[in-house]
């Protein structure tokens, strides 16, 4: 069954953003490289992304799903418009859309273990 497993939060300065995290709340934050870090609770996890590039103008929700491809075709079948196309990271791939509300959107596929 898909559900939100991940809320990615914009990050101007991750070393600032993960000391407030593991200080306010106890939150444990795994690095990903210079820009990225996450919780890795296996519930609702929280991603920090600091590189601009990559980094959405508000919080992204990420839906885990079983396939992302046939989650591809349904999202992009009721109406949404994809704004990054699937791509890879460390653990899984995912693509992003908006949904008919205005509101970007993740959806990903964690890899087989």
């Amino acid at each position: 069954m898909s559900r939100p497993n991940f809320i990615e939060l914009p990050a101007r300065d991750l070393a600032a953003s993960r000391a407030f995290f593991e200080a306010a709340f106890g939150f444990t934050m795994t690095p990903f490289g210079p820009t990225y870090a996450c919780t890795l609770t296996g519930d609702v996890d929280i991603g920090l992304q600091a590189d601009p590039q990559e980094a959405t103008q508000a919080p992204l929700p990420v839906i885990a799903v079983a396939d992302l491809e046939a989650t591809l075709a349904a999202v992009t079948a009721a109406g949404a418009a994809v704004t990054k196309p699937i791509f890879g990271f460390p653990g899984g791939r995912r693509f992003h859309f908006r949904d008919p509300g205005g509101n970007e959107l993740a959806a990903m596929q964690v890899d087989p273990r």
